[in-house]
């Protein structure tokens, strides 16, 4: 474990009913590039299977999985924490529902994942190595709220994050940053139709209006309401040809 990683999303996972058309999409889109490990005692679903790193200019910062069973194709982020155990007591006691109990990766750490008050989907991760946080393929996150708020004193006892008391810009949104400076996600405030609460990787590309126009021929579809089509370029909110939801961010 790293300390400078506590608190940060340190990795992402795709659950994919269909990790072929979803490695396309995401090459098309965003530039990836993959590499296929083989896994012997697999973190989902336990015994051999082959698993997908996607990568960006040799950095790896995702996975791809088959969605597990009783699971919805989504994406998930993992945050680095100090112990596990301890962080998913605490996010019970906080509110939160754990989906999985502490679990072992070998070579990798400790993982969990859980929902947090609101319904989101989020993971805990204790990294046993000492890779740096990667930083090509994914910018700040995106959190929706669907019909609930953020909920606020969950993030800052679990994680301390903390939510910006003032509006970034236009648009209403406004920031989630950590215990340094950086950004952790953007909290889109209304606009997304029935949606459930929801964290979004940010995927980086060069030209979110060409990625979304690519993402489209695709399969995918663009969110309704005005994340997706009255914010700025640098924004945009999808969901890709399997369902999954992301946002699509300017480098």
């Amino acid at each position: 474990m790293n300390a400078d990683k506590i608190g940060r999303i340190i990795w992402h996972d795709l659950f994919s009913g269909d990790r072929q058309r979803s490695m396309e999409f995401y090459r098309r889109v965003a530039g990836w590039q993959y590499k296929t490990e083989h896994a012997t005692d697999f973190a989902w679903g336990g015994g051999e299977k082959e698993f997908i790193l996607a990568l960006l200019d040799d950095e790896a910062g995702a996975g791809i999985a088959q969605t597990p069973e009783a699971f919805p194709n989504s994406w998930i982020a993992y945050v680095e924490v100090a112990d596990v155990d301890a962080a998913c007591a605490q996010a019970e006691k906080l509110g939160g529902t754990i989906l999985r109990e502490p679990f072992e990766v070998p070579g990798v750490g400790r993982n969990a994942l859980l929902r947090d008050p609101a319904g989101a989907l989020i993971g805990l991760a204790l990294s046993r190595h000492d890779y740096p946080a990667p930083a090509r393929q994914f910018g700040p996150e995106v959190y929706l709220a669907g019909q609930s708020e953020f909920p606020t004193a969950f993030y800052s006892k679990l994680f301390d994050w903390t939510l910006s008391t003032e509006p970034n810009g236009a648009d209403g949104d406004r920031r989630i940053v950590g215990s340094s400076p950086t950004e952790i996600a953007r909290y889109v405030i209304g606009g997304i139709k029935d949606a459930e609460s929801a964290w979004l990787p940010g995927v980086r590309v060069a030209d979110a209006r060409s990625a979304a126009r690519e993402a489209t021929l695709l399969g995918a579809q663009l969110l309704e309401g005005e994340p997706s089509r009255d914010r700025a370029s640098s924004l945009l909110l999808m969901r890709d040809p399997d369902g999954a939801s992301i946002s699509l961010m300017e480098i």
